[in-house]
């Protein structure tokens, strides 16, 4: 008689993360071997989100689609095969339409920038979730730092993180690069 082979730690731990039912409005995610789980975010929080995509729909040089719930699949990092994560804002070009048809979690291949808005743990999001989308390729990470108060993008990524970055404090302009082609204005943060 065959047995089935004895699940390693990281099957397991990808097992119990996809099967994971969270309350509405809460996230979760796996981030290097981690189980990341956020409350529904402050309004404060929505408005910075809210600004920076009323932006880019208004000013970029290329339509973009924008998702801000949209669950990507990232290369190995940590313990864990995969990392999953979910951006407060997921950039794409309009042509590509990546969106439509998606599964929840879908591949990172085509995002043009992510966004994210720091919240009540914000080294995630300046640390482990910028390397997990460097791997990933993702060409530009747009992180609005609150507690700084700093709007920093991050470019060309690399193996382990993004080997260009440029800061700005809140109320002065952040030159997005194309497809984006504009200054983000950062006077509403301040």
């Amino acid at each position: 008689m065959a047995h089935e082979p004895t699940p390693t730690q990281e099957e397991l731990l990808l097992e119990s993360f996809l099967a994971l039912e969270t309350p509405e409005g809460v996230r979760a995610e796996l981030i290097d071997g981690e189980l990341v789980v956020t409350p529904p975010p402050d309004g404060e929080h929505e408005d910075y989100i809210s600004t920076i995509t009323r932006q880019v729909m208004r000013h970029a040089a290329k339509d973009m689609d924008v998702s801000g719930n949209k669950g990507l699949v990232l290369p190995r990092g940590g313990l864990c095969p995969r990392n999953y994560a979910i951006p407060d804002a997921t950039f794409a070009p309009r042509t590509l339409r990546l969106f439509r048809g998606a599964e929840p979690w879908m591949p990172a291949h085509g995002v043009a920038l992510v966004a994210e808005v720091t919240s009540a743990k914000p080294d995630g999001d300046r640390f482990a979730k910028r390397h997990c989308y460097s791997r990933a390729g993702i060409p530009l990470y747009l992180l609005v730092d609150r507690e700084k108060g700093t709007v920093t993008l991050f470019e060309e990524p690399e193996e382990a993180d993004y080997a260009e970055s440029h800061s700005v404090s809140f109320g002065k302009p952040m030159p997005l690069p194309e497809p984006f082609g504009f200054d983000l204005d950062t006077s509403e943060f301040a």
